[in-house]
């Protein structure tokens, strides 16, 4: 990708703004930078690049716009841009470029769906890592992909935002998969329609296309986006058939990446080796394997990988037990599609949850969970809403909503789940909501539940940790 002497405007000055534009300037780019935030736009003073608050156009001459994830297709300087016939892409699509030039290109393994994306990267790199490969997890999990490329790493675990999707053009990973689909982001891509298909394109120019047996939508955008030319592999928790990973009793299966799938098979480690617990993780454990066998990696490795992968912050973390009660955090389970993966993977619970749907219904969730709800706390904006769907699905469940405006929220809410537990529950902090209308972002929110679970303990009752 030739970038010396060209003018390119780089919309957005957060942390991947500041990545972009160092690495154009090692090229060579004229570098023009945007931001409605003026604040933020004057961080980036001194990089070498021209400054330009606000812009609704592109400058004369701009060749190319490399935008952030966080701006919608609908913003006006990037309209103006496509009206130009200006080419506008993300930083993926130019990390991707980039990469692609390097005397030793990286391979890229990529990861996208609604829920599941840092558990199942995170997997991968444990995975990679225990096989003596040259890996790092990166994209939307923090580690800006383009400063991955720049850094020479031999394969990355790619997290992909459907943002970052929608400004891809010609990303060709050797494996790919969409975990799952639900409602999400819609006020971004403006049809459930449009989100799915920007997803889908992780597939188009993928050599293995990886997909969840179990999940409509990611078998519908592996048939519709996967090239013929892919290899298909599923994924299932049942006993797998050729061209497929799955469970047999209590042991990860693969029948895709063997010499015979029809008439054998390879063990990839214990069942019980799955870290979080649940069917969803399972399901992520499986993937992740599957994206590392398509790279090569040997079955030993992927057991071993996944026996030596640690959880991340605030996904289906167990804080400790306190009275017999065992406590998780599932902050990141902001949407109803996430938040039902984390109460199936326990038989009885007692649900913390609440907070901004931005639009999302939750009637099947709570349909799907009522039979395991022991009780439920709500708190938050949209707490009448969840407290309308438990009436009409669990009736029978006791059901406390926080009054708003109270100073410590969640330490309120884990003392009416403790009341409302009894020894062997499970108290579950899955919002199935956003955070923003009571917490800094969901990592604040599962920093106040832990906090409040290790008061519990610490006033007098008997706790063990994990």
């Amino acid at each position: 990708m030739e970038l010396a002497g060209r003018r390119v405007l780089v919309a957005g000055a957060g942390v991947t703004g500041k990545s972009v534009v160092t690495a154009l300037l090692a090229r060579g780019a004229e570098v023009t930078v945007t931001d409605g935030n003026a604040e933020r736009l004057a961080e980036l003073d001194g990089l070498g690049a021209a400054l330009a608050p606000g812009l609704t156009e592109p400058p004369e001459g701009t060749a190319l716009v490399v935008t952030s994830p966080g701006w919608r297709p609908s913003a006006p300087l990037l309209v103006a841009a496509e009206a130009a016939g200006v080419e506008v892409i993300g930083d993926v699509e130019l990390a991707w470029r980039i990469g692609r030039d390097l005397p030793a290109p990286p391979v890229w393994l990529a990861v996208t769906g609604t829920n599941g994306k840092t558990t199942t990267v995170g997997m991968l790199e444990s995975i990679l890592r225990a096989a003596g490969v040259d890996a790092v997890a990166c994209g939307n999990v923090g580690y800006a992909v383009l400063d991955a490329v720049l850094a020479g790493h031999r394969v990355l675990a790619v997290e992909l935002s459907s943002f970052q999707l929608h400004w891809s053009r010609t990303l060709a990973p050797h494996a790919s998969v969409v975990l799952n689909l639900a409602e999400d982001h819609i006020d971004w891509h403006g049809s459930m329609a449009e989100y799915a298909a920007a997803k889908g394109k992780i597939h188009q120019h993928s050599a293995t296309v990886v997909h969840n047996a179990l999940d409509e939508w990611s078998v519908r955008l592996a048939a519709a986006y996967g090239p013929k030319t892919a290899l298909s592999v599923g994924i299932g928790v049942d006993t797998p058939r050729p061209g497929e990973l799955g469970v047999v009793e209590d042991l990860l299966v693969d029948r895709a990446f063997v010499a015979d799938p029809v008439h054998s098979a390879e063990e990839l480690g214990a069942l019980s080796d799955v870290r979080p617990a649940g069917p969803h993780n399972v399901l992520n454990a499986l993937t992740a394997a599957a994206l590392a066998r398509a790279y090569g990696v040997p079955a030993e490795a992927v057991a071993k990988g996944l026996r030596e992968y640690q959880p991340a912050a605030h996904r289906a973390a167990e804080i400790g037990e306190v009275g017999g009660v065992r406590y998780v955090n599932d902050s990141k389970a902001t949407n109803p599609h996430a938040a039902a993966g984390s109460l199936g993977a326990y038989p009885d619970v007692v649900w913390i949850a609440g907070g901004q749907l931005k639009g999302a219904a939750v009637d099947q969730l709570v349909q799907n969970a009522a039979d395991r709800l022991r009780g439920v706390v709500l708190l938050g904006v949209d707490a009448p809403v969840i407290a309308a769907a438990l009436a009409r699905h669990a009736p029978d469940v006791p059901v406390k909503t926080l009054p708003a405006g109270d100073d410590e929220p969640m330490t309120a809410a884990v003392g009416a789940a403790s009341a409302m537990a009894r020894p062997g529950d499970v108290v579950v902090l899955a919002p199935a909501a956003a955070s923003l209308d009571m917490f800094r972002d969901y990592t604040q929110r599962g920093d106040a539940f832990t906090a409040a679970v290790h008061a519990l303990a610490g006033r007098g009752q008997d706790s063990g940790s994990s």
